[in-house]
């Protein structure tokens, strides 16, 4: 049968921790990820996290409540910004190949190789058959990563369109977060529901047996954090056959 769409804007958004209950299951998440990172490194495998969402959807926080306690020896987070020159006379795959870990090492991607199926097809960075073919191209490559042992977790942080305003209005508020908040972020704001329906067809078409996808509700920041470390928690887990 075929697989039931998701539906973004109809998450529920409802989940929530108390205060308790977030620093608890943080620190016993983080503990558990360290112990398994050093058994992954013993073991000569990589890992691969790919985290994509809306902007203000909290992918900074969780990616810095996943790497805090960890080895930072055996890690590397990549921020995914628009292609360089020397980048974009390549293959839009070719950035990623070579920012791929080296085996019993980790690698974080703060956006990815899915931005060619999400901003680089609404924005019309690429032509329709340039993206409608990304989707075939990235099942094969992530395929590849899995067969030759790559732990590859998929996650999405997503929060919704109201939830984002104010995300949004505090950081355009606030001198230290004023960084965070640009003219690109308003301007993706108001194709919302193209970005919407470009990240559904991704998930309809690139979450696979092999590498699914996860989609976590964000609205509550304490939730989408440990939530984030719970599924990367259970990823290693199962890599180490536990």
């Amino acid at each position: 049968m075929p697989k039931e769409r998701i539906r973004l804007n109809d998450l529920d958004q409802s989940k929530s921790l108390t205060q308790e209950e977030y620093k608890s299951q943080v620190k016993q998440y983080q503990l558990e990820l360290l112990n398994m990172q050093l058994e992954l490194h013993e073991k000569q495998i990589p890992i691969v996290i790919v985290i994509e969402g809306p902007d203000a959807a909290g992918k900074g926080g969780a990616i810095k409540r996943l790497t805090e306690r960890l080895d930072p020896r055996l890690l590397r987070v990549y921020s995914i910004n628009k292609p360089t020159t020397e980048e974009f006379a390549r293959h839009y795959m070719w950035r990623f190949w070579s920012k791929l870990p080296q085996r019993g090492h980790m690698a974080i991607y703060d956006r990815s190789w899915y931005g060619r199926v999400l901003v680089e097809r609404v924005e019309g960075f690429c032509t329709e058959p340039a993206w409608q073919r990304a989707y075939g191209e990235i099942n094969d490559f992530e395929k590849m990563l899995v067969d030759d042992g790559t732990v590859l977790v998929k996650l999405w942080l997503h929060v919704s369109k109201d939830e984002q305003l104010v995300r949004f209005k505090s950081r355009a508020a606030d001198p230290y977060k004023h960084w965070k908040i640009g003219d690109e972020d308003w301007r993706n704001r108001k194709r919302w529901n193209e970005h919407i329906e470009a990240a559904e067809d991704m998930f309809e078409k690139t979450s696979t047996d092999l590498a699914p996808w996860t989609v976590i509700p964000a609205n509550f920041k304490w939730y989408a954090r440990v939530k984030s470390l719970k599924v990367l928690s259970r990823a290693l887990s199962k890599a180490l056959g536990r």
